[in-house]
C-alpha cells in the first residue's frame, strides 16, 4: 500500500475542497494548523496521520492501527476474496476496510500475521534492505539432518527467480521438525527449500517478526493491537519487544 504523503495545498484543494486561490492566504495568515502547530508553507509535506485543522475545526485526524493477528490454517492472507474466508474477516472493528497486510502467510500456514493502515510502516516491515527477521517452526514429512543446517546457511539458488536465497539459519529442534529465520520472503520460500531437500512441509507456523513474538495468549483468529513501543521498534531495525498488556495508540 503506497503511503499517502502529499504536499498542504493538494490536501486543501484535492481533499477539502478550498479554491487554489484561496489556499496561500489561509496559510499565510496562520489559520491552518498541522500537528497542533501553524502551517510552515503551501509545500509543507503531510500525510494520512497529520492531524490539519481550519480556524479551529478538524479537517483530518486518522490514527495509525498496528494489530497482531493469530492467523489459523485456512485462511487467505488477502483483504478480500471471493472464495475463502480471508483474515480481515476475522477482525471484529469498524475500520477492518481501511487495513492491509504487513507480510503474508500461506493459506494452510499459521501464525504472526502483522495488518496495518500505515503504508510506509508496512513497506519497511517487507523491504528486503531492511533484513527483519521472521521465525517459522516447521513441521516435515521426513526426518531432519544435520546437512540441513549447512544447506540453508548457504543459501539455495531458484533458477526462475535468477537468485540465490540469503543465508537462513536452521535449527533442528525434533526428528522432524525444525526453528528456521529468515531475511526476506521469497515466494513459498521454506516449502521451496525444504522441497530441494526431498522433505516436504506438513505444519508451517510464523512465530515471530523481529523481535515481536506471536502473543501466546491469543488463540487461532484472535488479535490485538500492538503497543506502541511495538510499533515503533520497527524503524529501530526491531519489530517490538516483550509482550504487554497495553493498548497501541
Amino acid at each position: 500500500m503506497r503511503s499517502k504523503r502529499s504536499r498542504l495545498d493538494r490536501y486543501l484543494s484535492q481533499q477539502a475542497g478550498i479554491r487554489a486561490a484561496d489556499i496561500r492566504p489561509l496559510i499565510g495568515t496562520g489559520r491552518v494548523m498541522v500537528d497542533g502547530s501553524v502551517a510552515t508553507g503551501i509545500s509543507q509535506v503531510i500525510d494520512e496521520f497529520s492531524r490539519i485543522e481550519l480556524d479551529n475545526t478538524v479537517l483530518q485526524a486518522n490514527t495509525p492501527t498496528y494489530i497482531m493477528l493469530n492467523k489459523p490454517p485456512g485462511v487467505v492472507s488477502a483483504t478480500r476474496d471471493t472464495k475463502h474466508r480471508t483474515v480481515i474477516d476475522l477482525l471484529q472493528r469498524v475500520d477492518r476496510d481501511k487495513l492491509h497486510l504487513a507480510g503474508r502467510l500461506d493459506y494452510n500456514s499459521s501464525g504472526l500475521l502483522l495488518l496495518t493502515n500505515d503504508g510506509r510502516w508496512s513497506r519497511r516491515l517487507a523491504s528486503p534492505q531492511s533484513g527483519i527477521p521472521k521465525v517459522y517452526q516447521v513441521t516435515l514429512e521426513n526426518p531432519v539432518s544435520t546437512a540441513y543446517v549447512t544447506a540453508f546457511a548457504d543459501g539455495m539458488y531458484f533458477p526462475y527467480e535468477g537468485i540465490t536465497t540469503r543465508p537462513a539459519q536452521l535449527k533442528i529442534t525434533g526428528k522432524y521438525s525444525a526453528e528456521v529465520t529468515l531475511y526476506e520472503g521469497r515466494y513459498h520460500q521454506l516449502k521451496r527449500m525444504f522441497g530441494r531437500l526431498r522433505n516436504r512441509v506438513m505444519v508451517l507456523h510464523r512465530s515471530a517478526v523481529g523481535t515481536l513474538q506471536l502473543d501466546p495468549r491469543l488463540t487461532a483468529g484472535q488479535y490485538r493491537e500492538l503497543t506502541t513501543c511495538e510499533s515503533s521498534a520497527i524503524w529501530a531495525g526491531q519489530s517490538g519487544g516483550a509482550i504487554s498488556n497495553s493498548r497501541g495508540r
